[in-house]
């Protein structure tokens, strides 16, 4: 084979790398478009409105691209989130919504996003809407919700709390899930969170001895509370049982023995039987 033959083969099998143009920018082309159809005495208004309302949308799909990039990134920077809270009344564990916040908000406020909540009109009987608007620094917002109940009903159906208490804690839990439905947090039961860091097993912060010990005296609090027959005894019962949780720093647990010692006296007081 000639060398000019073999040479002619060689470019065939192996071309040489191709130039390639930077794909061109419609938004400015789009821009250049307006700029110069305004400058155009004899300009077609229809052509102008068209023209603006291109640059409109081609403006938002740009800027949604960039909110779901900073979506991506922010949620590969989240890992795990660790229970910090037990439900008395459904023996469940949760992530309360200042653990969430507290481990969320650095990470999406880096990525350029804002949280923002407010409320509106739920087509759902006794419930109240949450909203979150959820906005980029790029200009896109997404708005995310929730129906939440806010009867004041508890886990086996009967009164716990007052409407206002009610409505409030609908909000709080609505928020708390909104979060974690936004980001798709997941909740690690069994993740301290780095809190128990170089400590032994069973022995973070928050370790399963100290729950266990608070969960305990919840639950014989609100078992001897529902036994109370006096507005006298259930006073009594809070006097000893609001200290009694005050020391182990569990705030949940000591907020919903507050509303249902409030909700039960409020029935002994008005005569209903408890």
């Amino acid at each position: 084979m000639s060398t000019a033959l073999a040479h002619a083969e060689s470019e065939v099998l192996e071309p040489k790398a191709q130039v390639v143009l930077p794909p061109r920018n419609e938004i400015a082309t789009v821009m250049h478009a307006i700029t110069a159809a305004a400058n155009d005495p004899n300009v077609d208004i229809d052509k102008m409105e068209r023209l603006l309302s291109m640059h409109e949308r081609m403006h938002a799909r740009a800027n949604e691209q960039k909110f779901n990039a900073a979506m991506t990134k922010a949620q590969a920077a989240m890992g795990p989130i660790s229970a910090d809270a037990v439900n008395p009344q459904t023996r469940s564990t949760y992530a309360s919504y200042a653990q969430l916040n507290r481990t969320l908000r650095p990470i999406y406020t880096k990525n350029g996003f804002a949280l923002s909540f407010d409320t509106d009109d739920s087509p759902k009987e006794n419930h109240i809407r949450v909203l979150c608007y959820v906005s980029h620094a790029a200009g896109h917002v997404r708005t995310y919700r929730c129906d939440m109940p806010a009867d004041g009903k508890g886990a086996k159906g009967g009164d716990v709390m007052t409407k206002t208490h009610a409505q409030g804690s609908a909000m709080t839990y609505s928020q708390r899930y909104l979060l974690k439905l936004i980001f798709n947090v997941a909740i690690g039961e069994n993740d301290d969170d780095g809190n128990g860091a170089g400590l032994g097993p069973g022995t973070g912060a928050d370790g399963p001895r100290q729950s266990s010990d608070a969960d305990r005296l919840a639950d014989s609090l609100f078992h001897r509370l529902h036994g109370t027959k006096t507005d006298g005894e259930a006073a009594a019962l809070w006097a000893e049982g609001s200290v009694a949780l005050a020391e182990t720093k569990r705030r949940d647990l000591y907020t919903e023995f507050k509303d249902t010692v409030i909700a039960h006296r409020r029935k002994l007081k008005a005569g209903a039987r408890p």
